[in-house]
């Protein structure tokens, strides 16, 4: 700790007296600076403790001189007496008073270099006691950073060694570590200053605390916010600089891990996807020692691309990672166990539509797969969260059927029978449909319509000359009865 005023005049052997100001005594002096001269604002940096013997002082000048030095920012004034001045005039300790600059009597035994000695030892012992503050901190630091604290054993760290709290923030001013814990609010009273902070360092206020807010050096761009009541000292700011140091490295380490985690992770699934499924399972044993068992559901997800992304971002930070794989554009998920934290996800994020597959073994992961895809479109046009591929199927085949190229081929096989209709010669739509509807059963149906059977037949036999498809074949007939599902509303 600095040598203060205080400090300076109790020290016995030097004989100080205090005669002014003595409410400034706690102020810290940065050096000794003994000159005459009247004016010596150009030489002095501030928290300097002058000293002086008056030379060129009276009654008359010594006022506007302690004013020069209060705008100087000097700590104090030692004023020799038993020289050019038995005491110290009175004029000078008035505005000294009146001033708040303390003024500390020099007796003539006590010479100035006796003074400029007492406060160089105390500033070299201060200098060391920091330097070996910041020495013992950075080690500190260090060994947290390495060892298996992580990012938030360094916050955790560092928010003792300055005795204040300490926040870490991502680059959209989310707080990802935090100590103490309580101390995260404070992130909601520095909003504005963070949109202001590019890059570099910021000084602001929070509640009571001067704060310091720091940018990390990562492509993350995080924020490192130092709380403390009293501003940091010099060792305080060594030991700020070097957590910005060690959480940078220590972040962008886990970015390129996770990252290589993810593509790795992907890669496993694009496996699964193409069928490749031992040397996937394989590589899963080889990795996390073994192959959770099955069966997987399968999730696939479709959706903006940037919010597929933060699907994929916020499956890294919140979900396990040797249990969630996606696919390298993150259109679908293997959630091993883990589909209600996935579907959460998927909610939270917004924009996004998933289909969720039947539980398949790791052999009928393609096949599971299929069915997720197919469930995520049918949410996607239903405009909503979440299709399961058990209840989209329960609805029937034509579910499962692509909307448009069904028309298509509804129009294209139906059309020459309804151009004979709206000829007026003949109804082969309705005759067709009620048929089939009996299954081909020539009195049920010729009943149905009020025909007699062969007018029936004759209508049939026409269908088959007007579409060159045989309607004793299963097939032809399962072709017309999609036909005349797809588009109802036109029969």
């Amino acid at each position: 700790m600095a040598l203060t005023l205080r400090a300076l005049a109790a020290e016995r052997p030097l004989g100080l007296r205090v005669r002014a100001a003595e409410s400034g005594l706690d102020r810290p002096i940065g050096w000794v600076h003994p000159t005459e001269l009247t004016d010596p604002q150009a030489f002095l940096e501030g928290g300097e403790l002058l000293l002086t013997t008056g030379l060129a002082l009276d009654e008359t000048t010594s006022p506007a001189y302690l004013r020069r030095l209060v705008d100087a920012g000097v700590a104090g004034l030692g004023f020799g007496v038993g020289l050019s001045h038995e005491t110290i005039p009175r004029s000078l300790v008035e505005t000294a008073e009146e001033v708040g600059l303390p003024v500390l009597e020099v007796p003539r035994k006590t010479p100035f270099i006796a003074i400029t000695r007492a406060v160089s030892r105390a500033v070299a012992a201060d200098e060391y006691a920091s330097l070996v503050r910041t020495g013992k901190g950075q080690q500190e630091l260090t060994r947290t950073a390495v060892g298996k604290g992580g990012p938030g054993g360094v916050v955790r760290k560092l928010a003792k060694l300055v005795d204040g709290w300490v926040l870490l923030l991502d680059s959209a001013g989310a707080v990802t570590e935090a100590s103490p814990a309580s101390a995260r609010h404070f992130a909601d009273e520095m909003r504005e200053d963070l949109v202001r902070l590019r890059a570099g360092t910021l000084v602001t206020v929070a509640g009571e605390d001067e704060v310091v807010l720091q940018t990390l050096d990562t492509r993350a761009r995080g924020v490192l916010a130092v709380g403390t009541r009293e501003p940091l000292d010099a060792a305080g700011q060594h030991i700020v600089n070097t957590a910005v140091s060690l959480l940078s490295l220590a972040l962008e380490q886990n970015r390129e891990h996770s990252g290589a985690l993810r593509r790795l992770r992907s890669g496993l699934c694009e496996l699964l996807a193409a069928g490749h499924t031992e040397l996937a399972t394989r590589t899963m044993k080889t990795l996390w020692g073994g192959v959770p068992e099955g069966p997987w559901p399968v999730l696939a997800v479709t959706g903006p691309a940037g919010a597929r992304r933060s699907l994929a971002d916020a499956l890294d930070a919140e979900v396990a990672g040797e249990k969630v794989f996606f696919g390298e554009s993150g259109a679908f998920v293997l959630a091993l166990g883990e589909v209600e934290a996935v579907l959460r996800l998927v909610s939270r994020i917004g924009g996004l539509h998933a289909g969720l597959a039947e539980p398949v073994s790791t052999v009928d992961f393609p096949a599971g797969l299929r069915q997720a895809k197919q469930a995520a479109e049918a949410a996607k046009a239903e405009r909503t969260e979440l299709v399961r591929f058990a209840e989209h199927a329960g609805r029937g085949f034509l579910e499962l059927v692509d909307c448009q190229a069904a028309q298509a081929f509804a129009d294209s096989l139906l059309a020459p029978l309804r151009h004979h209709d709206e000829t007026g010669r003949g109804e082969l739509v309705a005759s067709l449909r009620c048929w089939l509807e009996h299954h081909g059963h020539w009195d049920l149906a010729s009943a149905r319509l009020g025909v007699h059977r062969h007018t029936l037949r004759n209508r049939m036999r026409k269908v088959a000359d007007l579409t060159g498809r045989d309607l004793d074949s299963p097939g032809v007939r399962a072709e017309f009865w999609l036909a005349l599902q797809v588009s109802p509303q036109r029969t």
